[in-house]
């Protein structure tokens, strides 16, 4: 399916950048598309949401429209035209036209055919439909009838907006922002795996495929197979859709093409998904030596914008599809702050470098008891106090000589440089002296 998938792609190229737009074809494998939208396809675009009603240049509607901004060009009026791109939509609110209209006709032409003369894809007048009042800001239809003739001897389309400026240049973002997304094509398969878009890549026959559908009948969404149409969003996000042939199929070698969502249900694929993580599946070898912490952080880049990256080897015996969810929910961790690699090796070095204070110390401290008569010392937290004697417990309690050193007013002190049969402080709490020989 590799050569007829082939052609397919070649021959799809040119309906993937949307309604009414056109797409230069690709400079070669692996590099991104530049999309050309026209004045012509942005007037009959439905995705726009607002109406262009062409005035004058209608020679120039097939003018390409190659930037996603626009441009306000308030300082050209008055003869500065630097920063002025020509393959921008230039924008003419009322602020504009209200200068316009106070200067005099030969002012204008003056300055207006110096604007058009630029070769601009197209300008368009906002708010063009309101009534012209002397003591306001509001402009006519036409106010300036300048605009149309220079517009006309320049073949420069000259549109207009009935929605405010903010409106229309909001609408025309949006659109221009789908339209004109840089576009790339990858050969590899997108799966939404609990909410995470993976790109499986690898060579031919590694087995991406077969781990699509492995994380398909395990409940998961697959996206795209085999061909990956990509386009960038702004602020820098990745997006991965299929191409249109290939939508909702699955090839799988000796089962032959299949339709998951005829197979599994509308659940089980998805038309779209951010691609947040690339999975690279190699096959396993002995002779070369793979990440074991997780500490190293591996990107790829697809259309200037850098995705975490994983090496996983292939090998019999090896459940892939396992090995993918736990990589997701991993993604989805790290995505929250936990870094379980970091962690770990950061507990590890703690110990190494015994940064450990006694706080901390998984061992808790031996309990000592007081001299009877004198304060007893709290209990670390965290222990039981132990029970006095005679309360809470059938166990009976030990003669007070195991507490204290018993003690003979007869005779003198003994010497505490010898070692006492009594209980020392040092000793367990639970150690009961030795026994005393009698006779």
């Amino acid at each position: 399916m590799s050569g007829a998938r082939s052609s397919r792609q070649e021959g799809d190229a040119g309906g993937a950048g949307g309604a009414g737009g056109q797409r230069t074809p690709p400079a070669g494998g692996g590099r991104a598309d530049r999309p050309v939208l026209t004045v012509r396809s942005l007037m009959a675009d439905e995705g726009l949401g607002i109406e262009l009603s062409l005035i004058a240049g209608a020679a120039g509607l097939d003018r390409p429209i190659m930037n996603t901004r626009i441009q306000k060009s308030g300082l050209a009026l008055v003869g500065h035209f630097h920063g002025i791109v020509p393959t921008r939509v230039q924008i003419l609110g009322q602020t504009e036209l209200s200068f316009l209209h106070k200067l005099s006709r030969e002012d204008r032409l003056l300055s207006l055919r110096g604007f058009f003369e630029l070769g601009l894809c197209c300008v368009i007048l906002t708010q063009g439909d309101q009534p012209f009042e002397t003591n306001s800001s509001g402009i006519g239809f036409f106010p300036v009838p300048e605009l149309a003739q220079c517009a006309e001897e320049s073949g420069t389309p000259l549109l207009i907006s009935a929605v405010r400026s903010s409106v229309t240049i909001t609408a025309l973002h949006a659109l221009l922002d789908d339209r004109l997304a840089p576009r790339i094509r990858l050969h590899g398969v997108l799966v939404d795996v609990f909410g995470v878009g993976l790109l499986l890549m690898g060579s031919s026959a590694i087995g991406k495929s077969e781990c699509a559908l492995d994380l398909v009948m395990r409940g998961h969404r697959l996206v795209a197979d085999d061909a990956v149409e990509c386009d960038y969003r702004p602020p820098g996000m990745v997006f991965g859709s299929p191409a249109e042939l290939l939508r909702y199929h699955l090839e799988v070698r000796g089962l032959g093409i299949l339709n998951v969502k005829d197979l599994f249900g509308v659940t089980s694929i998805r038309e779209r998904k951010r691609i947040d993580v690339v999975v690279k599946l190699v096959e396993w070898s002995k002779d070369t030596e793979y990440d074991r912490l997780g500490l190293d952080e591996r990107y790829h880049t697809i259309l200037g914008v850098k995705i975490r990256e994983l090496v996983i080897p292939v090998r019999p015996g090896r459940d892939m599809a396992s090995i993918l969810e736990v990589a997701a929910r991993n993604e989805l961790l790290k995505n929250a702050g936990f870094h379980a690699a970091r962690e770990f090796f950061g507990n590890v070095e703690g110990e190494l470098l015994g940064e450990r204070t006694p706080e901390e110390s998984s061992v808790p401290p031996p309990v000592r008891f007081a001299e009877e008569g004198g304060p007893r010392s709290a209990a670390p937290p965290g222990l039981p106090r132990p029970p006095r004697p005679g309360h809470g417990t059938d166990v009976p309690s030990p003669p007070s000589s195991a507490f204290r050193q018993p003690i003979d007013r007869g005779r003198p002190a003994p010497d505490r440089d010898r070692p006492s049969s009594g209980f020392v402080a040092t000793e367990s709490s639970v150690s009961l002296p030795r026994p005393r020989r009698r006779g």
